[in-house]
């Protein structure tokens, strides 16, 4: 029965005890009688009583799957083991906080069946703080369009519909939960999006804040330097060793026209500052660079092991008896 669903239904969770059942019916209410369908369950680390919840939410529906990992490794982490356990040909991620609307999935399934590989839920009437949520988004909604050349209105919206096929190819690292639709079109993916609901927040807290800005612009960073130059890296080293070295030139000829011609004869004993800004200027390089290698480094160590990003304490599924993984 599991092998040949329509729908898998992917649920993060962290600390949203209050949320769990709530957001269950509402997504076996909306699919329930149209398509067949799983619900996977990932506990991410939670310190409150949602393990309990989702054990007894399991034994009642056996239409859903708890998959709990050891400690917190994030949402992508979590949408990753989601992704990597899911048995339908088309995987939906919701939020557990239930602002999401899982009333909205079998529209996006229309949406998708119009030729689509992945539709992005755009939370055009949001109901989040403005300041903290609302201006930040937009503003790296607009950057990410603008580097990836992915023209969506909102990255950030969890809820998404892709054919399975898509992400079976879509390998997910540190944040990168939210650059899916960039990544997958880097293979050709076809990308949509559509309107979907929104709904404040009732229970619970918010578990982003304004420190997720530099997270967006690191991961960003590190999406535009693999989509354009992962096969052809000599390009970006090449063009910042060429510009560092005319750079370097044109700081020389400055140093001896002090030396020799300026009135003032400023040597480098004179000018500290001179050295400082060489010292800087090489250190802004090095850093960049040791960061982007040090991206392709760890893609590299975890695609040959196929290695996963995390591990995982308990898996509920009906028809095996393994609970436990490592």
């Amino acid at each position: 029965m599991n092998e040949n669903l329509d729908i898998s239904v992917i649920i993060p969770v962290y600390n949203e005890q209050d949320n769990l059942e709530n957001i269950c019916r509402q997504t076996i209410d909306a699919l329930q009688g149209k398509y067949s369908f799983e619900i996977i369950f990932i506990d991410d680390g939670s310190s409150d009583n949602s393990c309990k919840v989702l054990e007894q939410i399991y034994s009642k529906d056996e239409r859903v799957k708890v998959i709990m990992f050891r400690r917190n490794f994030g949402q992508t982490a979590a949408m990753s083991a989601g992704f990597h356990n899911a048995k339908g040909s088309v995987i939906v991620p919701l939020d557990a906080d239930g602002q999401n609307d899982p009333a909205d999935i079998p529209a996006l399934m229309d949406k998708l069946n119009e030729g689509f590989d992945i539709v992005s839920g755009w939370r055009k009437d949001r109901k989040d703080k403005t300041i903290t949520r609302k201006i930040p988004s937009m503003i790296a909604n607009k950057l990410i369009c603008k580097m990836t050349g992915v023209n969506l209105h909102d990255f950030g919206c969890s809820l998404k519909a892709y054919r399975r096929e898509v992400m079976e190819t879509t390998k997910l690292y540190g944040e990168m939960h939210r650059f899916i639709p960039a990544i997958a079109n880097w293979s050709g993916a076809r990308i949509t999006e559509m309107v979907v609901n929104h709904h404040p927040r009732t229970t619970g807290e918010a578990k982003y804040g304004l420190e997720r800005i530099i997270k967006v612009l690191l991961d960003l960073m590190t999406v535009k330097f693999l989509g354009s130059y992962a096969t052809k890296p000599i390009y970006i080293f090449g063009g910042l060793g060429i510009f560092s070295g005319i750079a370097s030139f044109l700081c020389g000829l400055v140093v001896l026209y002090m030396k020799f011609i300026s009135p003032q004869h400023l040597g480098m004993n004179r000018n500290p500052l001179l050295l400082l800004s060489a010292i800087l200027f090489i250190a802004f390089f090095q850093l960049i660079l040791m960061g982007l290698l040090a991206e392709m480094i760890v893609r590299t160590y975890h695609e040959s092991q196929n290695r996963p990003t995390y591990t995982v304490r308990k898996f509920l599924q009906r028809g095996t008896t393994d609970e436990a993984k490592v």
